[in-house]
């Protein structure tokens, strides 16, 4: 029955951790919901394995807001489903544009419109929610009519009273207003909270209709997502084996060339490493890294390779390092090993004033449909903490530096300094605006919209709404580039 929760990604306005989400609705009896948050799809991943572990079935979506209105929230069928919404939302991001009122013709999207938005008719489709408190206007015979389309719309963004207000600290801090100057329009209502499933199907007892709409659409709803498999590049020829013999090839070239032609240790290294390598299914992702590395190099760059590739004679051979890991009896298993299952990592430091030439080849060789910067959550801070919701409470510039500067056994003892610490504390950890990864770079064999909505920050590189520990979750291993 629930088909709108927020978690703490809906950045500003949410106040629920996802854990906790879903600890919430174990504690409600509900077998299955939809996490919405608004134009993200940031927490979706960790919400399906929060929801699996305890046997909620998960529904993935995204609450589509222009200006903090609700225009329309998006459910995916599937998995073709949740990239129609991502690219749809993706177009808008970079095109700074206004969402549409209507949402496009989905293919695998199920939309729900508030009341406040309710078009004049209905496409296969699309819904139209109705909260418990707005059931009197079925009395209505403009909205009677449209009764066969309804479903149960109970939005989630807060649990307590405590809660309610932090939203509306949320609130304020996100329109830059002293908490006095908001208006109902900016923040949810005192409704939007879990109820227990039995008390809310009650709530909608006399219209059997719309209980039976909203359980149609879970059933419907069906997004299933492979962790395990590789979400990389996959091949950097047509297959896995001209891959194979490319590195090969390439590995003994700078053998002969680093080493010499009689150096059986080094060969031995050179064989072990490369048995490893094709087992674990890392050479497209070798052979990317040399790809860069030769285009660098053609460009007459300097580049530094290290991190634990350092520990690789292939790296080394490839020219991706400069240092012999023989030379100074550096294990290969640090870096790889057929037991090891994270993903290798090559640290690459170019100079700054010649990345961004480095980043342009990257996206450019690799298609911008394919290639994104990792995104980070830049969570709520000490200092900003309190500069923030003091100055929500009004507090004026001197008390803030003060504040912000102090600990807290420092700060002054009153009424309106105990409420910024109280609800300061609250916000620690919480998710505060999204960027730009300072290096890591995803390339995807499959467009990667099909695993999220992409933003384009002022630096000019697209980047994904989920970090670089939920990349590598979800089967991403990044190539890491640096200046």
């Amino acid at each position: 029955m629930y088909l709108n929760c927020h978690s703490y990604h809906s950045l500003r306005y949410g106040t629920i951790p996802l854990t906790e989400l879903v600890q919430l609705a174990v504690q409600s009896n509900v077998k299955a919901m939809a996490l919405t948050d608004i134009n993200t799809v940031t927490g979706i991943y960790d919400f399906i394995k929060e929801c699996q572990l305890v046997g909620i079935k998960p529904v993935v979506g995204i609450e589509f807001r222009y200006n903090n209105q609700l225009l329309y929230i998006g459910l995916a069928k599937n998995a073709k489903g949740l990239a129609e919404m991502n690219r749809f939302l993706t177009k808008y991001n970079f095109d700074a544009t206004p969402l549409p009122n209507r949402a496009p013709e989905f293919e695998n999207v199920t939309i729900i419109y508030p009341i406040e938005n309710a078009p004049d008719s209905f496409n296969h489709f699309e819904f139209l929610g109705i909260r418990p408190e707005q059931l009197p206007l079925l009395f209505h015979a403009k909205w009677k009519e449209k009764l066969e389309k309804m479903v149960v719309l109970q939005p989630v963004t807060f649990r307590t009273k405590k809660e309610f207000n932090l939203h509306k600290i949320l609130r304020a801090i996100d329109t830059n207003v002293i908490l006095s100057k908001l208006t109902e329009a900016d923040y949810c209502s005192t409704s939007d909270i879990m109820i227990a499933l039995e008390e809310l199907i009650i709530k909608f007892s006399e219209y059997p209709q719309i209980i039976s709409n909203t359980k149609n659409i879970i059933e419907e709803c069906n997004f299933e997502f492979n962790f395990k498999t590789p979400k990389n590049k996959i091949n950097y020829t047509e297959s896995s084996e001209n891959d194979i013999q490319l590195l090969t090839s390439l590995a003994n070239q700078g053998l002969i060339k680093k080493y010499g032609n009689n150096n059986p240790l080094a060969r031995a290294r050179i064989e072990k490493e490369l048995k490893v390598i094709h087992e674990l299914k890392f050479s497209g992702y070798f052979l990317i890294t040399w790809d860069i590395i030769t285009y660098s190099n053609s460009m007459g760059f300097m580049h530094i390779g290290r991190g634990s590739g350092a520990n690789s004679i292939v790296s080394y051979c490839l020219g991706i390092t400069a240092i012999c890991p023989l030379e100074l009896d550096l294990y290969f298993e640090r870096f790889l090993n057929v037991n090891r299952k994270s993903p290798p990592d090559f640290d690459i430091d170019w100079s700054w004033k010649e990345r961004d030439v480095i980043l342009e080849y990257i996206f450019n060789r690799y298609g911008r449909e394919h290639v994104a910067f990792c995104g980070t959550n830049v969570e709520f801070k000490y200092r900003s903490i309190f500069r923030e919701v003091g100055k929500v409470f009004g507090l004026p510039k001197e008390e803030l530096d003060a504040l912000a500067k102090n600990p807290m056994q420092l700060h002054d003892s009153n009424a309106i300094v105990a409420l910024v610490q109280k609800y300061g504390m609250l916000l620690e950890k919480y998710p505060n605006q999204r960027s730009m990864h300072s290096c890591g770079i995803l390339i995807s064999e499959e467009p990667i919209t099909n695993y999220t909505v992409l933003e384009m920050p002022p630096k000019g590189f697209p980047i994904v709404l989920f970090d670089m520990h939920v990349a590598e979750d979800i089967g991403f291993e990044k190539f890491d580039i640096l200046s």
